[in-house]
């Protein structure tokens, strides 16, 4: 994979921060690539050359987030639950204004389901209803609760401005994966 321009990298984080800051501003409708550029101090060429507009940067970046989850969930794929959701609550406190901008406004509404969707893949992989507890169970039932659920308790945690540590919404949030997977 050939390396990529530190200026180019450089810029497209100043631009990703830039949509992100204006979001927790006002509405997406409202943001003009005028806007982005003006914060991101480049100018509106510069955002062209590396977007086509401003949803295929929101995309992109939705896109990017979701694509290091999936990274985060393949490193841990052998782990206990409470183990792996450890890891995935520090990248969302890590990432805390994305995620809670994303979860909890209007800013972006399809976010969820493009969460949802792909929490929908990763509890699929784990689903078992030929034995166990889940025994008899339609796989497409438990997996829409487990993934709803989860998505339901990280919305929750951001809306509520963190009323858990990390560690203790990771600590329970595997527990109660492990007992329903």
């Amino acid at each position: 994979m050939p390396k990529v321009d530190r200026r180019i990298l450089k810029t497209q984080e100043a631009v990703r921060k830039a949509l992100i800051e204006l979001m927790a501003e006002k509405n997406f409708d409202d943001i003009t690539i005028q806007d982005i550029s003006d914060k991101a101090n480049v100018s509106r060429g510069t955002i062209y050359l590396h977007y086509m507009d401003k949803y295929d940067l929101l995309d992109k970046l939705i896109e990017s987030h979701i694509n290091r989850l999936r990274e985060l969930c393949a490193e841990v794929a052998e782990w206990e639950f409470v183990e792996a959701t450890q890891i995935w609550t520090e990248y969302f406190e890590q990432h805390y204004s994305f995620f809670s901008l994303m979860l909890t406004s209007k800013g972006a509404p399809y976010f969820r389901a493009r969460f949802l969707d792909y929490l929908i893949e990763e509890v699929g992989k784990e689903v078992d209803v030929t034995k166990g507890k889940n025994e008899g169970f339609n796989e497409e039932v438990i997996i829409q609760f487990v993934a709803s659920a989860q998505v339901g308790l990280v919305e929750w945690w951001f809306a509520n401005d963190r009323p858990i540590p990390q560690h203790a919404l990771a600590e329970q949030m595997g527990r109660l994966l492990e007992r329903n997977l």
